[in-house]
């Protein structure tokens, strides 16, 4: 399977002063898959040892108790029968099972920097924040994570970009290379991509709901997959969660963004949740999720907006579900609307701003919405190179009523409505349209500051 973060993976492999790497990323999403299997397989095949904290108990034992790099080295060598050495590389995956494997990253880095060592987990930040918070800990015992001492990546679930390549490899070569010279795709090939965007928006990104949908074009063995899924992030809110009612509220919002968004002002309001309950009551449930990759959260941005942003209020956001396709299935509109000739008027808009808020996301672009007066609003704002971008999110044919609003203002480079209409520039209106399926580029050229000039 082709995973865009390879590539991060590889630049790290020749960076002469690499440290050693962690991957974050929530649960399924392909983090061991794309160490192991692609990267480990390619570059360090016969090469590289594999370290399963959850089932190498006597490692994960011996690690536990020690930073001493050089011991570790030496217990691994002589438990697994193979020398390491600066050709080897060494995976501690599920390392949230053993938090002090990430205490000797700092002296991997110090010590043994010639040795690649990559380390792994869905909730490895969830656990240190409750090594180092729970009670009995004595400020000289509390973990101390490696700062400066490590590189990081973070693994989303597939974007858009990622679905086609897999599923359709000459057809996403078509849309990058029309992406790259901003040109609209013919009306055939247009309508052909976007049914892919709609089978995308059901099956979302979760690496293993894409594999069954690859094995057969079968839909709903992709959508069995999702209720799994689905049903194991709701187990895993009592694995890592020091209190029932902690459980209890992470649960409700997770399974009520859906609704949430369906809300008039898709605002997190979270006396619709638990009645009399306030924002700050579900404070420990959001930063759970977000902490978790969960979700993604958005914050409000009011009137005249300065760099960099800065939301005006913390307790004014909205929540995305990390994976469109979980957010398709929590929604209960049967999969065959995704499929019906029908499924423009049937999808609500809030499924394509789901979409759009995870495929910026994955790029490592904080979200942030505008809201004006008189219930003028735009969906995303966007810094790039020092340029603000906003951005609309329609399903098919749309007004901007607000952007003239927010020029009032503001000043912006030009404004960019993502939607299910063919790539164009208007230069009266300073309006660039976007297609749904050039999103995961558009993404990639904010978060690098390389948008075009028309």
């Amino acid at each position: 399977m082709i995973r865009n973060a390879t590539q991060k993976l590889i630049a790290w492999n020749q960076d002469k002063n690499r440290k050693p790497l962690i991957v974050w990323g929530a649960r399924q999403v392909g983090k061991t898959f794309l160490v192991k299997d692609i990267f480990a397989e390619t570059y360090y095949k016969g090469n590289y040892i594999y370290i399963d904290c959850k089932i190498e108990d006597e490692i994960t034992r011996f690690c536990s108790e020690t930073a001493n790099v050089a011991k570790i080295i030496e217990y691994i060598s002589l438990r697994m029968g193979r020398q390491i050495n600066e050709k080897t590389l060494l995976i501690f995956d599920e390392v949230q099972e053993c938090p002090n494997i990430i205490s000797a990253l700092k002296y991997f880095c110090q010590d043994y920097r010639s040795i690649p060592v990559i380390v792994t987990g869905s909730m490895v930040r969830i656990k240190l924040q409750r090594e180092t918070h729970k009670r009995g800990v004595s400020t000289g015992e509390k973990f101390l994570f490696p700062v400066g001492k490590i590189n990081q990546i973070t693994i989303f679930p597939m974007t858009f970009d990622e679905f086609l390549h897999n599923t359709n490899p000459i057809l996403f070569e078509a849309v990058r290379t029309a992406y790259e010279h901003k040109t609209p795709l013919s009306f055939d090939i247009h309508e052909l991509t976007m049914d892919q965007v709609y089978r995308y928006l059901m099956i979302g990104g979760m690496p293993e709901a894409v594999e069954a949908y690859l094995a057969d074009k079968n839909l709903l063995s992709s959508r069995s997959i999702l209720t799994e899924l689905y049903d194991n992030y709701l187990s895993d809110m009592s694995l890592y969660q020091a209190s029932h009612e902690a459980v209890l509220r992470s649960r409700t919002l997770f399974t009520n963004i859906f609704k949430e968004l369906s809300k008039e002002s898709k605002n997190f309001v979270p006396g619709a949740l638990i009645e009399g309950s306030k924002t700050r009551d579900f404070a420990t449930s959001v930063q759970w999720l977000t902490m978790a990759h969960v979700v993604n959260q958005s914050f409000r941005l009011k009137e005249h907006v300065t760099l960099p942003l800065m939301p005006d209020n913390d307790s004014y956001f909205r929540l995305f579900l990390g994976d469109i396709g979980m957010f398709s299935y929590q929604s209960g509109i049967n999969a065959a609307s995704f499929v019906s000739k029908e499924r423009e008027n049937t999808l609500s808009g809030i499924f394509f701003e789901n979409f759009v808020a995870n495929e910026l996301a994955a790029k490592g672009i904080n979200l942030f919405y505008w809201c004006g007066k008189a219930d003028s609003e735009l969906e995303f704002i966007v810094e790039s190179n020092n340029k603000l971008y906003p951005i609309d999110a329609k399903k098919s044919k749309g007004t901007l009523n607000s952007l003239k609003k927010f020029s009032d203002h503001n000043h912006f480079e030009y404004a960019i409505k993502i939607s299910g209409n063919n790539f164009g520039y208007d230069e009266n209106q300073r309006l660039l349209t976007v297609p749904f399926y050039f999103v995961s580029f558009l993404s990639t050229d904010l978060a690098a500051g390389t948008m075009p000039s028309f």
